[in-house]
């Protein structure tokens, strides 16, 4: 392995309790209570639209859902790094990367626009050797076009890169790609998903095991 990649909400970082506030502001807007994190947890990485669904009942095409997506989006945004943080022992895991000669990067669905102000509020930006978001390229994750253009920008064969994100659609996408894949089971799994059924070469429960993946 010469590069290891994340997805990025519920793996890299857990930015679930920012999208929850963003959520429930938008709620409050419109005169609903507020929904438990439990709740809206698990849904975090199936972005926007599915927090839209999980909130409102709303579907893309549906009177309303354009409105709500932006009020969402633009809340979010003016408080995307309020609470969102690393997930313990992931910042030593990026350091023995990099301490080993290995580079790292990030492959999400998140927009441009709200994946790179993110990582420059966490200081990860000029860090990274690469960082793919949904809109980088013309297709996106469960696609291998995003995991491959990563790959490239890091200058690894995909063959030479670990793939680490807690959907099945990380898990395909980094199969499809010729990647080896581990699933984060601390990130956002749902009580329905059935993680040992998406065919990752490994499970971690927390980030430090990345190291065990490694040789580290």
């Amino acid at each position: 392995m010469r590069t290891v990649l994340f997805d990025l909400d519920g793996t890299l970082a857990d930015t679930a309790p920012d999208l929850a506030d963003a959520l429930n502001k938008v709620r409050e807007q419109h005169g609903l209570n507020p929904m438990s994190f439990d709740v809206i947890r698990p849904i975090v990485s199936h972005g926007a639209n599915a927090l839209i669904y999980l909130g409102f009942e709303l579907s893309p095409g549906e009177e309303g859902f354009d409105d709500i997506r932006e009020e969402l989006l633009h809340i979010y945004r003016s408080n995307i790094a309020n609470k969102t943080r690393l997930f313990p022992g992931m910042e030593q895991v990026l350091a023995e990367i990099e301490s080993s000669g290995l580079n790292w990067g990030v492959v999400t669905n998140k927009p441009s626009w709200l994946t790179e102000p993110l990582l420059r509020e966490l200081d990860l930006h000029q860090r990274a050797a690469c960082i793919v978001s949904g809109d980088t390229t013309s297709k996106r994750k469960p696609d291998p076009e995003p995991m491959l253009f990563a790959s490239q920008l890091a200058g690894s064969d995909s063959r030479e890169c670990l793939y680490i994100g807690d959907a099945e659609r990380d898990i395909e996408a980094g199969r499809r790609a010729g990647m080896k894949t581990l699933t984060a089971l601390f990130g956002y799994i749902g009580e329905h998903d059935q993680p040992g059924q998406w065919g990752a070469d490994g499970m971690i429960e927390q980030p430090q095991e990345i190291l065990n993946w490694l040789g580290r």
